[in-house]
């Protein structure tokens, strides 16, 4: 059916473009922060983080905005298994990782707990205003309790690219990024959306 090319063209244009934009956009983020002083396990816990969860978030934001919550809640839970199950399953296959960090052995509990209070939030069918602020709170504590000193600083270090740009193309990088994850968050909903509707998918 010519609808369902369509949307499934739009399914691969919308996925290349966030993983391209998030690109941009950690890069831009990074090298802007590290141009203001900003510590290197701050940009790894927050900035690059975000960046690298920015295409999933604005998904689900764009899904919730045009009243597809089911979308945005599925691609929530699928990304968790995701990122818990076969990303660190698969990375652990290949060699065995060993975890010398303090701030991430603090932080692995707190993950699981607050696995439990998101759970525990939609038990009863509704994320409100009230519940999302709640979660968004957890970014701010990760940032304020990392440790510049922790050795997962120096990991951070080698992975975050040295500052080689002016901070002017990094704003350009960072901007250019954010704008082109819209733009690639919504077609892909889009697309998904006509081929679940098409195909009769809740």
């Amino acid at each position: 059916m010519p609808e369902t090319a369509l949307f499934s063209s739009a399914i691969v244009t919308g996925l290349a473009l966030l993983t391209y934009s998030a690109d941009r956009f950690v890069a831009g983020a990074s090298n802007l922060a590290r141009n203001l002083g900003i510590s290197t396990m701050v940009i790894a816990l927050t900035i690059v983080a975000f960046g690298t969860s920015a295409p999933e978030m604005l998904v689900s934001a764009t899904a919730a905005w045009q009243g597809n919550s089911g979308l945005a809640i599925g691609n929530v839970v699928g990304s968790n298994i995701t990122n818990i199950g076969l990303v660190l399953g698969v990375s652990a296959l290949i060699a065995p990782m060993a975890v010398r960090s303090q701030t991430l052995r603090r932080e692995f509990p707190l993950m699981l707990v607050v696995m439990l209070a998101s759970l525990a939030l939609l038990w009863d069918g509704d994320l409100s205003c009230l519940d999302g602020l709640l979660l968004a709170l957890w970014t701010v504590h990760l940032a304020r309790s990392s440790h510049p000193d922790d050795p997962l600083a120096s990991e951070f270090s080698e992975e975050i690219r040295t500052t080689t740009i002016p901070i002017i193309r990094a704003w350009w990088l960072l901007l250019f990024g954010l704008v082109l994850l819209l733009i690639a968050s919504r077609v892909l909903v889009w697309g998904a959306v006509g081929i679940a509707e098409g195909f009769g998918v809740s």
